[in-house]
């Protein structure tokens, strides 16, 4: 039997959208801190505060968005967030004054979690069934690159230009993100979303997916220990004189996420989740460990590609289950409950470990972090692993009758 087409025009639209809104994010996010230094004198608290605000924003976002997203229109909240979103990139430009930034940033960051929580919506709709696990990790790969290839570009134009510069490649990626946005054909919801939507009470379900939340609950786990990469690679290369070979490590990263995705999704179709994530936590524990030893610029970017397939897998991965376990008139709103927990590892991660580097060198820190990954495993095991052995299990049995 044929499987579903899964590279279709709208697919390819929608992950380029994801694609494109990332790499916007993570090029500002690498150079934000430091322009709020030069530029406005402010100190370091001050431009962490201008990086942070803007996942705050999204945070809040999120839970909005994933309600009234169906009322609105899928396509509706995107192309309108996308709209908002351009028109805040080049309001930049005009930005004279550290409180004028800030509450561009926090709008910006605000459309961010509109735009990603109606495309994670939508493209859970545009993936056939069969192979979800499959496209999810592709879509989640989108996210993935820009996670590499932001970061090198704000990097690369911080080095030969200034911040208007950024501002500019920043306004043209924003503008090509609006048309693929526009290009895209959207599917009609599945029945049953206006009983979501049209609550007149609040109530927390509402806002969250409750089958969606304990797998996000593993995924903020694993998220607090990526965000030691994220917040302290940078610091971390330069006490162990590897800034070099540091400059390649997310690209490192992402090379090897794309190289395995096709694998990895199809396993986790045909094998079952359990058959994937339970070797993905292993070398995710490998690269926490190699990099917390690293002495060698080789040492540092084989730490980035166990990291990479490790964590970019299990991510895509745990988000495929929560839409997996979710109804299916509330897939929406089981991507913003998994992404709401996501952003809060990511926007709560930097501060706590932080707390923990200032008790330890940053040598110990990766080695702790690698401890905490054992632990995630158990949280795994006991929110979704367990059940997905039994079911398998009971399927095998089931098949000899």
């Amino acid at each position: 039997m044929d499987k579903p087409k899964l590279w279709t025009k709208d697919f390819i639209m929608i992950s380029s959208t994801n694609f494109f809104t990332h790499v916007v994010f993570y090029l500002l996010m690498t150079s934000i801190a430091m322009y709020v230094i030069t530029a406005y004198h402010a100190s370091q608290g001050m431009a962490g505060l201008a990086a942070g605000i803007f996942v705050l924003a999204s945070l809040i976002a999120r839970l909005f968005a994933g309600k009234y997203l169906d009322k609105i229109g899928r396509k509706q909240m995107l192309v309108g967030g996308l709209i908002v979103f351009l028109a805040v990139m080049l309001l930049h430009f005009k930005a004279d004054s550290l409180l004028y930034l800030m509450v561009l940033r926090f709008i910006q960051g605000a459309m961010h979690g509109v735009i990603t929580t109606a495309a994670g919506a939508i493209v859970a709709d545009i993936i056939p069934n069969e192979r979800r696990g499959e496209g999810t990790g592709y879509y989640a790969t989108s996210m993935n690159l820009a996670m590499a290839i932001g970061p090198f570009l704000g990097i690369l134009i911080t080095r030969f230009a200034d911040f208007h510069m950024i501002v500019l490649v920043s306004s043209i990626i924003a503008f090509i993100d609006l048309i693929s946005g526009i290009l895209l054909s959207v599917p009609k919801p599945a029945a049953g979303h206006a009983k979501v939507t049209e609550m007149a009470r609040f109530k927390v379900i509402d806002y969250f997916e409750p089958a969606a939340v304990p797998i996000s609950g593993a995924v903020f786990a694993v998220t607090l220990a990526y965000s030691s990469v994220l917040s302290f690679l940078s610091l971390y290369a330069k006490d162990i004189g590897l800034t070099g070979a540091a400059t390649y490590f997310f690209l490192v990263y992402a090379a090897a996420l794309v190289i395995t995705r096709p694998f990895t999704g199809r396993w986790f179709d045909e094998r079952g989740a359990n058959v994937v994530v339970y070797p993905l936590f292993i070398l995710l524990i490998a690269g926490f460990v190699l990099l917390s030893q690293a002495h060698s610029g080789w040492m540092l970017l084989t730490a980035g590609a166990l990291i990479g397939i490790g964590y970019g897998t299990v991510q895509s991965s745990f988000q495929a289950i929560a839409i997996q376990l979710s109804p299916p008139n509330r897939k929406a709103l089981a991507t913003s409950t998994f992404f709401i927990f996501l952003d809060l590892a990511s926007g709560s991660g930097p501060y706590l470990l932080g707390t923990v580097a200032g008790l330890m060198d940053f040598r110990m820190l990766y080695l702790a972090v690698s401890g905490w990954v054992v632990l995630c495993i158990a949280v795994y095991y006991a929110v979704h692993g367990r059940r997905a052995a039994a079911g398998k299990n009971k399927t095998a049995a089931e098949s000899k009758f």
